[in-house]
């Protein structure tokens, strides 16, 4: 049985959920999680 975890859980994008829209219980990001996430993609284009 493998000890290491295969994936960090903190860094998941559901982590900062903000809520959950309608039927299909679609989670809203907070606005921090939107913000971390574009500072991260305009750091690592090419």
């Amino acid at each position: 049985m493998n000890e290491i975890p295969i994936e960090n859980h903190q860094t998941a994008a559901w982590i900062n959920i903000e809520g959950l829209q309608g039927s299909g219980r679609v989670f809203n990001p907070a606005y921090l999680g939107v913000e971390q996430a574009k500072e991260y993609v305009d750091e690592n284009e090419k």
